[in-house]
């Protein structure tokens, strides 16, 4: 199957919360033709109006799964309930979809086997669930997943080894870079599990990432994460993502940068 370059519209959030059909076909202007929505389930119908008419598809979203409310990476938002996985799946469903990725579970759930034991119980609920819409479910990392160290194992690779086989695994490059992995070994290690990568580019400058969100990442290519190396040692992948968390110069620039690169050196 060929890799399919995308785009985390997460990276243009402001664009898009002030200008949802032009920011899209701005995305289809810079050559995109697929890409991967967040926090979608209110806002379905109007999504896939909009994607719509800017010839875009999305084939991959994120929505959580495996938790009760919504955390956002700072800790804030734990009051607020996330949609039922019916909810999530008729979204995904209206736009689309043929797989939904959690996109984070907070820090304080990957301080034992324990707490991870139960973040696979609840994804592979979402898997059985899923099915019956014709759908797939994944879990996307950041650093914290691999900081945690459990006997010498990584806990994104004990909550791969306690997943059922239906649910996949969304790489994010950068982040497992970020924790001190390599990550072409560990997507050899993850081997068919992995079916897309987020394909995200820094310099790892130790003042730049104290920031939150990191102030080092740069167009794909142009920083020290090996993507194209560990993108070729998945050999399930799907989708290589481009996304940033934050960029202070031209976002739009920097996205079409990233997809050439893509194009170029990943996709296949």
């Amino acid at each position: 199957m060929p890799v399919q370059t995308s785009i985390q519209l997460f990276t243009l959030k402001s664009q898009l919360d002030d200008d949802l059909e032009g920011t899209l076909a701005a995305v289809a202007a810079r050559g995109f033709t697929t890409v991967e929505p967040y926090d979608f389930v209110h806002r379905a119908a109007p999504l896939a109006a909009a994607l719509a008419a800017a010839s875009l598809v999305a084939p991959s979203g994120h929505a959580f799964l495996a938790s009760d409310s919504f955390v956002n990476p700072d800790g804030s938002g734990t009051s607020i309930a996330v949609p039922s996985h019916d909810e999530v799946f008729a979204a995904a469903k209206t736009l689309g979809m043929s797989i939904v990725i959690d996109p984070y579970t907070e820090p304080a759930r990957w301080e034992s086997v324990a707490q991870i034991e139960d973040t696979a119980r609840r994804l592979n609920a979402a898997a059985v669930a899923a099915e019956a819409h014709g759908l797939r479910v994944g879990y996307h990392n950041h650093a914290h997943e691999l900081e945690a160290v459990f006997d010498g194992v990584t806990g994104l690779e004990v909550l791969a080894g306690l997943l059922d086989e239906r649910v996949l695994l969304e790489v994010d490059l950068y982040w497992a870079a970020r924790a001190g992995a390599d990550p072409v070994a560990l997507l050899e290690r993850l081997g068919d599990r992995v079916v897309a990568v987020h394909a995200k580019d820094g310099t790892l400058d130790p003042e730049a990432i104290r920031a939150y969100p990191p102030a080092d990442q740069v167009p794909a290519g142009q920083g020290v994460v090996p993507l194209a190396a560990a993108a070729a040692a998945a050999p399930a992948l799907e989708l290589a993502i481009v996304e940033f968390d934050r960029f202070d110069g031209d976002i739009l620039s920097a996205i079409e940068q990233s997809r050439i690169f893509l194009d170029e050196n990943v996709a296949r």
